[in-house]
């Protein structure tokens, strides 16, 4: 019998697009964050862009090579396994690089960078079976193991002043420490600096607002992802952290502050490039209505309550629940109509 006969659920549809031609543009939409950061940020951004990128896809072929035999018989098969490596390359841990490398800051050593880019790909997604096995979102997870392990909390301001005569420097992931998350009530930063990263100290590409956004309608244009995904995350979150902010002692509840949650952190980069992953996300509308629900709801409650930036944290543990959430909130059938009853008398 043939193994190459695949049997799955209907319905199947047939569709052009593949996993390579997706991740090229998620590649083409964080190619403006990553050009931003190393404006910003200058050569150690693309040293640690470089670094993750080229380790993450290290990392994937070395496990591909071995466990396909590339080192039995004295490496005779060598060359064939090479070939079908690079007929299977997807650029999945081109991605996967690329992401862990904009939500770190530019002073994370390149060794650090290079540890965490392998725990991604070989722990997180290889172990798992590859693309489309992982549980979590393996930059996620690189980005929480880099936190834990080498405590990674210092962040340079990025290479241009200020617009705003107003905006005072954050010391920060992304301006999370202050005045918004009850850190020093005198720093502040303008929604302008905020929006273009000017003066802001924090994460290679999550600084850059402007860059982000351009690169969400490319996904959206692109049929990628669909529009309402990240902003029903980050207004909900935005909201939901105005709420809390106004149970604070001698607090009111102000609204113009959403711009200021919303633009702080990693949340747009998050909602954007992270918590739309195909993977790691329910299948169902309206199971990704719940999921978005809960990351706004834990994202926004874990910022209050820890002061530090946790959008990557929450992704990650949002991601082990996904199963459960297509488990229980079913999707409509394809091609289901709502059978409409008749009236009494007819």
């Amino acid at each position: 019998m043939d193994n190459n006969i695949v049997i799955s659920t209907p319905p199947h549809v047939k569709s052009p697009r593949t996993t390579k031609g997706i991740m090229l543009d998620v590649l083409i939409a964080l190619a403006p964050a990553a050009i931003a950061g190393m404006v910003f940020f200058g050569w150690q951004a693309l040293v640690v862009i470089i670094t993750a990128m080229i380790s993450a896809v290290a990392a994937e072929f070395v496990y591909y090579f071995i466990y396909n035999g590339g080192f039995k018989a004295k490496c005779a098969n060598a060359g064939a396994v090479c070939k079908k490596w690079l007929a299977q390359f997807d650029f999945t841990s081109a991605v996967t690089g690329l992401i862990l490398a904009l939500i770190l800051p530019s002073t994370a050593e390149w060794y650090e960078v290079a540890i965490g880019a392998v725990f991604a790909i070989v722990i997180v997604k290889m172990l798992f079976g590859g693309t489309g096995k992982n549980l979590v979102n393996p930059a996620a997870a690189g980005r929480v193991m880099m936190f834990l392990s080498f405590a990674i909390t210092t962040y340079v301001a990025a290479n241009f002043e200020p617009i705003s005569l107003d905006s005072q420097l954050f010391t920060g992931a992304t301006a999370l420490s202050g005045s918004i998350l009850g850190g020093n009530p005198d720093a502040h930063m303008e929604w302008i600096d905020l929006f273009f990263g000017t003066g802001l100290a924090g994460c290679i590409g999550e600084t850059c607002k402007l860059a982000l956004i351009i690169g969400y309608i490319y996904l959206v244009v692109r049929g990628v992802i669909k529009w309402w995904q990240p902003l029903l995350y980050i207004v909900l979150s935005a909201f939901l952290s105005v709420c809390l902010a106004a149970t604070a002692e001698g607090a009111t509840f102000d609204i113009s502050l959403m711009m200021d949650y919303a633009l702080s952190g990693g949340l747009m980069f998050g909602a954007i490039f992270m918590a739309t992953d195909y993977v790691t996300s329910p299948k169902g509308v309206y199971g990704q209505i719940v999921y978005y629900v809960i990351l706004a709801v834990l994202t926004s409650l874990l910022r209050f309550y820890t002061k530090i930036e946790v959008v990557s944290f929450v992704i990650m543990l949002v991601n082990l629940i996904v199963p459960l959430i297509d488990r229980y909130v079913v999707r409509r059938p394809f091609g289901y109509a709502k059978q409409v009853k008749a009236k009494e008398g007819k």
